[in-house]
């Protein structure tokens, strides 16, 4: 097992691959691409599988013994272990933005060390913007392919709740009646939509003060989210307020209905 104490330096790294894996997974965006529909009725479409490859390729020469999660080989059958540290990674969040070309639709590599995310990076490489979190969390702008220089990026927190109320960014596929009630719930004046997990990076950035979601996900679809809001200051709870945990194997690593937070106070 590597030395995983370094997080910013782990997180850098799965930059560097999110990166990488962009380049086919733009060749594809930019093309005339066809998609399919998996067991679950879920789009998938070749940029998730050939990123997803290059994406474990590279994970295996950088971290190698670390168990590595991720979404189209889970869909496969394959089930590492995730009783210790382990790496969650979604070749393309968003498939649905992805298919619309939005370009709204992610990257995201995450690791994972005692239920919870510790270092992650969510990349969208069609609006070319990065953002990275290990103790420390920053963004800034990123060409697929281009190599990630933390002295081009800008290091960024949430924001102080403003007095006036909170904007609270939703799901542009998935917002629904309960999300709703809850954001109004909270003296919510100012209601924004995003797709994938830029949604948790809208927190991350003080753009929005909170996300809140009640549909399913799968770990996969939070946890690089969640470590670059870890952060940048926020936090990411269940709805009664508890810490949101990973390495859900009884379930299928499905997640329960969350709260992405800004600053609390």
């Amino acid at each position: 097992m590597p030395n995983l104490d370094n997080k910013n330096a782990i997180a850098f790294e799965f930059a560097r691959i999110c990166s990488l894996a962009s380049v086919k997974i733009m060749e594809i965006y930019e093309s005339d691409f066809e998609f399919r529909g998996k067991d679950d009725k879920s789009p998938v479409t070749d940029a998730d599988e050939l990123a997803e490859e290059i994406i474990l390729a590279e994970l295996q020469k950088s971290l190698p013994g670390v168990p590595v999660l991720a979404e189209e080989s889970f869909a496969a059958g394959l089930r590492p272990k995730t009783d210790g540290a382990f790496i969650l990674v979604d070749p393309v969040d968003g498939t649905k933005e992805f298919i619309n070309k939005n370009g709204e639709f992610t990257v995201n590599i995450a690791l994972i060390e005692n239920r919870a995310p510790t270092a992650g990076c969510v990349y969208a490489p069609a609006r070319e913007q990065i953002f990275v979190g290990g103790t420390t969390a920053w963004a800034g702008p990123l060409k697929a392919g281009q190599s990630v220089d933390a002295d081009a990026l800008q290091a960024i927190t949430t924001r102080d709740r403003p007095a006036g109320g909170m904007t609270a960014v939703m799901s542009r596929s998935h917002a629904d009646d309960k999300t709703l009630a809850f954001a109004d719930a909270q003296g919510v004046t100012e209601k924004v939509s995003a797709g994938s997990s830029l949604k948790f990076c809208l927190v991350a950035e003080g753009t929005a003060d909170v996300y809140p979601r009640f549909g399913p996900t799968k770990e996969w679809d939070t946890g690089a989210g969640h470590a670059v809001l870890n952060a940048a200051g926020g936090a990411v709870l269940t709805p009664e307020g508890t810490p949101f945990t990973y390495a859900k194997e009884e379930v299928e690593y499905l997640n329960g209905a969350f709260v992405a937070w800004g600053r609390r106070g």
